[in-house]
């Protein structure tokens, strides 16, 4: 059997494939849409794509199942659990997959099993290398059974416009450990379809891959299982979980409805300054993917600061929407590959780049330190932290406003006075102060954020 784990760090999300080197049969689980990955290291064992399915209708991510069973012609298989409202809508052809359902990927046995809880359709596999054996040897868990913690059942209501969804979720989640994961041998792997960082759960672990019997053992969650403490687990389960961006209600209506395929795509043309002010003047956005102290020191007018790294997809899908046409000020040799993460979150009208910000019309942003906080007398105090992190200890008088639910929250901002932003140390409130510019309020950022106001504080008591 050839097994592959494939990981953006961004996402935090892992997919897998999954092959027979006999036949040269394959099984991808939960691809994101930029599916060459997929498709160079299949031929590079050696193997076809021939099935292709994903454990439930994700949020995070725009999913790329679609776009590969459709590109490689192999068969997809999607969940028919959950009941109506949590069912895949699109007309492709695809076999719907119900609780205990088995398929063959060459000699490697693929058993579905529905494990509802973090939504109601979710499924998880059990995978048997038959010949070696006639017992499972490891599960692909989706957003069930992660590292050292577990799929939230919250999303729906956080995101999705749900109403306590999370109660029915968290009983789900309980029965679905107690009657599906529990039962399992203690030497079955575990490999979950997120790692640490993935707001799917609220502490999940940095490992890769753990086992049905140390998650029993060392889990928050195993005594109380196996104790049938139904109660207590709800309410642990339940606290202490982070705001949802709000993209994610997007991510679960396109992933139902079927994600738009990405097809050929032409190259990105490079965009002259005046053709970038042109574009910005009829309601497109640029994102600025230079660090933020550049963006700071010269803004282009209407653009966003996310810099290019490791939270490109995510402060992406906080921050902006796809109705807008998007430009990229990046270097030429990294407009492509931005484009490409951009994918991930459903961003897909890129229409060109430029690779300087010469000729663009600019204005400075510079932060204000810590200490100057107190002559900005009248302006409103706008934390674009998660509300645990508002909860440990924030600003006086501050408005707590997760910076991923910004663009959907806008018109709850004044426009008539100034706004001074900040998160815990000034990279989020960078992205989210460039927003609210573009959008026409007034916006002082925070340097340092709420790390430098505690210090501040501190030092003043102690001179």
């Amino acid at each position: 059997m050839y097994f592959k784990r494939f990981y953006d760090t961004d996402l935090a999300h892992a997919s897998y494939m999954i092959g027979c080197q006999k036949t040269g049969e394959c099984l991808v689980v939960d691809p994101v849409r930029d599916i060459a990955q997929y498709l160079d290291e299949a031929k590079s064992q050696k193997l076809r794509v021939t099935h292709v399915t994903e454990t439930h209708i994700h949020a995070d991510y725009l999913s790329g199942s679609r776009e590969l069973a459709k590109a490689t012609r192999a068969k997809l298989l999607l969940s028919d659990e959950g009941g109506e409202g949590w069912q895949y809508t699109y007309d492709d052809e695809h076999q719907d997959l119900h609780d205990g359902d088995t398929f063959m990927v060459g000699n490697i046995r693929i058993q579905a099993v529905h494990t509802p809880g973090h939504t109601p359709e979710h499924m998880s596999l059990l995978v048997t290398d038959t010949p070696r054996g006639d017992t499972p040897s490891m599960m692909l868990t989706g957003d069930f059974v992660f590292v050292g913690d577990l799929g939230r059942p919250d999303l729906l209501d956080e995101a999705a416009g749900r109403q306590d969804t999370r109660y029915v979720g968290a009983k789900q989640m309980f029965a679905s450990l107690r009657d599906k994961f529990l039962t399992l041998p203690d030497y079955v792997q575990v490999w979950p379809g997120h790692g640490s960082g993935s707001a799917c759960g609220k502490a999940l672990g940095a490992v890769p891959t753990t086992t049905v019997g140390y998650e029993r053992a060392l889990s928050w969650w195993g005594k109380l299982v196996e104790q049938g403490n139904e109660e207590a687990f709800t309410r642990e389960l339940l606290s202490g979980q982070a705001d949802a961006p709000l993209y994610y209600g997007r991510m679960k209506t396109e992933n139902r409805d079927g994600p738009a395929l990405l097809d050929e795509v032409k190259p990105l043309a490079e965009l002259s300054a005046a053709d970038v002010q042109a574009k910005v003047a009829a309601g497109a956005r640029l994102i600025d993917t230079r660090k933020k102290e550049e963006h700071q020191a010269a803004a282009p007018v209407g653009s966003v600061n996310i810099p290019d790294g490791g939270t490109l997809e995510t402060w992406a899908g906080w921050l902006l929407t796809p109705e807008r046409e998007l430009m990229l000020l990046a270097a030429a040799d990294r407009a492509e590959d931005l484009r490409r993460k951009l994918w991930m979150v459903g961003l897909d009208h890129v229409v060109g780049f430029i690779t300087s910000a010469e000729g663009l019309e600019t204005a400075p942003a510079q932060p204000i330190p810590a200490t100057e906080l107190g002559s900005h007398e009248g302006a409103l105090i706008l934390d674009v932290r998660a509300k645990t992190e508002h909860e440990e200890g924030h600003i006086p008088g501050a408005q707590q406003l997760h910076a991923g639910r910004l663009p959907w929250r806008l018109d709850t901002l004044p426009r008539d006075r100034e706004i001074v932003v900040h998160c815990q140390g000034g990279a989020r409130s960078a992205a989210a102060a460039s927003l609210l510019r573009a959008e026409g309020f007034q916006v002082t950022e925070l340097a340092g954020g709420y790390d430098a106001w505690a210090k501040s504080q501190k030092e003043s008591q102690n001179a």
